[in-house]
């Protein structure tokens, strides 16, 4: 079985159909890291019915829809199918080519396929059950899973031997089977409750059946005694019927007379509503008529109002504008006046501030020049205050430092003293701590002698020990090989013989046929009738593996009753080879006499000799491993390798690489008789190694009961004790000795620092001197630059006033002119105005006058249409 493609749809980070194949034997995929290729391993876990969103990395199933981005919108559904390749019928199915496909809809909806077909995920998961392919299978390595796998997490590494191993397929059946006879169980048990329940009811069911019967002759009872008054009532109500339909008829007499009468009396109605309606139509006309006259007369009345209103308001409007007019020519003149004042104002006012300008210039040159000076003295002043300023500084730094270097002083002798008696105490500690040492070598001595002994004697019992241990783990290794050997013939042994008792790897048409009562107890299959050695069983197995699964029978008969029973029970197609037809066949002579051929290595019962020959009628095994090497001399003799890598026929070319279960197939039969012997003949040498393997423990636990740990252990306390005391006593020596030696450095560093800061004073004396020296002359050129300094300033003070006054007088006059202007301006503005709304107010009384004159004369058309609108009487 191999596994052809993989397409993806909607799966997670997988929006479109993508569709991977596999056609070579090594597929890589690669990308950077979130491109989604841990995506591919997790849509084949998926697909084969993984149901943990865990194991898929997610926190809901609903998560391996494709969510969409910000370009694309999400996925409704996820889609994936698997492809497997089925020629060497390893599934248990008839098809070469099966597909799986797993689909996840939004709305929560899923469904399974097998080859297009709805299936359950069950029919999937047994489908592949004997493959070692699944969800939670080896064969698909996730994430982490080498880590649990080398560290065991959960008994991995357990459950991938079992699955190598084809073990996991049958504890998962006898899980099923398990649970089945758990369910079933507590089915009986349930029907057992029922069944007690039910004994209970039966007795009121009896009862209940008693009164039921009771109830229904009563009821017929009933029935009867019901019918016999409904035919009684019957009768007397169609005695009662004949009397109403005789007064009916009576009445429906009457009812036609009064209805003859009803019509004369809507007839006479009828006339007199229609003289009515012409006396109405009449009436609305000339009511029609009025209510026109009214309605022109009120409008001619409201467009008097109207003239009226317009009138007066024409009126109130003219005498406003002959108001505005004398005001404006009132405002006029007095607006000539004002700016006639103005501009003789504004006129003065600049000379004023030319004036001005030159006072303002003077004041500023004189400041200047004062101010050129006084910066001279400044900075003059400056300079030497900060000589005096350094000299101070320098002389402050001077006596500080000195003042420093008599504190070291004194506090340097005061520690020289200290440390004086320091170094006569640990002088004398130091020779009591000499004393107590050479004490302590001597007990150390003999009690090193007691312990040199001791060891001797373990070390002895220990390399006895050691040979045991060695010559025990050499036994345990060979019981463990012999053991391993053991197990694993055992095993194959329990697994040849499951394979053939359940022929696994078989199709379900051969199952059928093999378990079969009335067909294929005795038939065998072509795989159990040949043996081959171990080192060319792979080689002919891939050669015959498409006729392995076939039947070997005697005839066409039986072939056919077995065709008819597959076909019956629709359990498939199987494959038959009818030995009576291979009667005549005669293997024809060797093309390559001193090549091997594969006849040669199989072994076979005679009946089925021909049958064999003729299916490897052609074939060589070949130890070549080049292709390239191999004869060409012979063009119908057919190539196996011997390993079983590559077959090469006339015209074609197979091969690869070799699967876990290759070489498992041919010779069930024949290798379970061969395993049974060799499981025999190894027993035997187990026994002797395990009795071996008891004797040396037993001596073994002997010498190692007979330890002298306990005295070792004493002993080595004790001299560890000594060897502490002495380690103590030195440390305490060497501290002391360091201590003294470092004092008396310290003493030699403090009497040198001494008399450094004694040479330091004495310098910084003379500095101190010469410092104080220079601040006096400094001194005394300040006081004279002092009295310079400040009649400048005096000076300097009296221009800036002088100018600063200037300056305000300058500004006043400017800010002056400038408000004159603008008064000027502001006038010359309003006249120019007003003289534009005089203008336009007399225009518009003139206005006035022609709209009055037009409204006077509306006025008596309207009064001559209101009267002609009312008609004489």
């Amino acid at each position: 079985m191999r596994l052809k493609n993989l397409s993806i749809k909607g799966f997670k980070s997988f929006a479109n159909d993508t569709l991977i194949n596999f056609e070579e034997d090594v597929i890589g995929i690669v990308g950077p890291n979130g491109s989604g290729k841990s995506n591919i391993v997790d849509a084949v876990r998926w697909v084969l019915g993984e149901q943990s969103s865990r194991e898929l990395r997610l926190d809901q199933m609903s998560s391996v829809i494709f969510n969409g981005t910000k370009q694309r919108k999400p996925g409704g559904l996820a889609e994936v199918t698997l492809t497997f390749d089925n020629t060497r019928n390893v599934l248990p199915t008839e098809y070469a080519t099966v597909s799986i496909t797993r689909r996840l809809y939004r709305s929560g909806e899923s469904e399974y396929l097998l080859n297009g077909v709805t299936c359950r995920r069950k029919d999937i998961t047994s489908l592949f059950l004997d493959t070692g392919i699944g969800s939670n299978s080896y064969a698909i390595i996730a994430l982490g899973m080498v880590d649990d796998i080398l560290s065991d997490k959960d008994n991995a590494r357990l459950r991938m031997f079992e699955q190598a191993a084809g073990i996991s397929k049958y504890k998962v059946r006898k899980r099923e089977t398990l649970n089945k006879l758990k369910h079933t169980t507590e089915d009986l048990d349930r029907v057992e409750d029922l069944l007690f329940e039910i004994e209970g009811q039966l007795k009121n069911l009896e009862k209940q059946a008693r009164r039921a019967q009771r109830f229904f002759e009563l009821k017929n009872k009933y029935k009867a005694l019901s019918a016999d008054l409904a035919r009684y009532r019957v009768a007397s109500i169609r005695e009662r019927q004949r009397d109403l339909d005789q007064k009916l008829e009576g009445e429906q007499d009457r009812y036609r007379t009064q209805e003859t009468a009803i019509r004369k009396l809507e007839a006479e109605l009828e006339a007199g509503k229609k003289a009515n309606l012409d006396k109405e139509k009449a009436l609305s006309d000339r009511q029609k008529a009025v209510n026109e006259l009214v309605g022109r007369v009120r409008g001619l009345e409201n467009e008097k109002r109207m003239a009226q209103q317009r009138l007066q308001f024409v009126k109130q409007n003219r005498s406003r504008v002959s108001e505005d007019i004398q005001q404006a020519v009132d405002k006029l003149e007095q607006l000539h006046l004002e700016v006639g004042r103005y501009r003789v104002d504004v006129e003065q006012e600049h000379s004023r501030q030319d004036e001005l300008e030159q006072h303002f210039k003077a004041a500023a040159s004189e400041l200047e020049s004062v101010r050129q000076k006084h910066g001279k003295l400044k900075r003059e002043l400056e300079e030497i205050i900060q000589q005096q300023q350094h000299w101070e500084r320098e002389l402050f730094e001077l006596e500080k430092q000195k003042a420093v270097n008599t504190n070291r002083i004194e506090s340097n002798e005061l520690e020289l003293g200290r440390y004086r008696g320091e170094v006569q105490e640990r002088r004398t500690a130091i020779a009591e701590i000499e004393q107590q040492m050479a004490d302590l070598n001597a007990r150390e001595k003999a009690q090193r002698k007691t312990l040199q002994d001791l060891e001797q004697a373990e070390e002895k019992r220990k390399q006895q020990v050691e040979d045991l241990q060695h010559a025990l783990e050499e036994a345990r290794q060979d019981m463990a090989r012999v053991n391993r050997d053991l197990d694993a013939r055992r095993n194959e042994y329990q697994l040849t013989k499951s394979m053939i008792e359940n022929l696994e790897g078989f199709p379900e048409s051969i199952r059928f046929l093999s378990q079969h009562k009335g067909w294929g107890k005795d038939v065998p299959l072509l795989s159990d009738l040949i043996y081959v050695e171990e080192a060319y069983r792979i080689a002919i197995e891939n050669y015959l593996e498409p006729y392995l699964n076939y039947y070997v029978v005697a005839n066409l008969d039986e072939a056919n009753r077995a065709i008819a029973l597959l076909s019956k029970s629709q359990k498939g197609k199987a494959h038959f080879f009818l030995l009576d037809r291979f009667s005549d066949y005669e293997p024809p002579m060797a093309l390559l006499p001193e090549a091997t051929m594969a006849m040669e290595l199989v072994q076979t019962d005679p009946p089925y000799q021909k049958l064999v020959s003729y299916l490897l009628e052609g074939v060589v095994v070949t130890e070549e491993e080049d292709l390239a090497g191999l004869e060409e001399g012979a063009p119908q003799v057919t190539f196996l390798s011997k390993n079983g890598r590559f077959i090469r026929r006339r015209f074609s070319v197979s091969g690869g690489s070799l699967g876990l279960f290759e070489g498992k197939k041919i010779g069930r039969k024949k290798n379970l008789e061969q395993l049974e012997n060799a499981i025999e003949k190894s027993e035997r040498p187990e026994q002797k190694l395990s009795s071996r393997y008891y004797q040396l423990k037993d001596e073994l636990a002997r010498i190692q009961a007979d330890t002298r740990e306990e005295e070792l252990f004493e002993a080595r306390q004790a001299l560890n004790q000594l060897e502490q005391q002495r380690v103590s006593l030195s440390t305490r020596l060497e501290n002391f000795e360091s201590f003294v030696q470092d004092v008396e450095q310290k003493m030699a560093a403090l009497l040198e620092a001494i008399s450094h800061f004694e040479q330091e004073n004495r310098r910084i004396d003379a500095s101190l001197a010469e410092k104080r020296k220079g601040l006096a002359e400094v001194k005394d050129r300040i006081a004279h630059m002092d009295e310079s300094y400040r009649e400048a300033a005096e000076q300097l003070s009296e221009a800036s006033t002088a100018y600063n006054q200037q300056h305000i007088e300058y500004v006043r006059q400017q800010n002056k002119v400038s408000s004159l202007e603008r008064e000027l301006s502001f006038r010359e503005k309003q006249q120019t105005e007003t003289e534009a709304a005089l203008e336009k107010n007399r225009s518009t009384l003139d206005q006035s006058g022609e709209e009055i004159r037009r409204i006077q004369e509306e006025q008596g058309r309207l009064g001559e249409q209101k009267v002609k609108a009312y008609p004489a009487p």
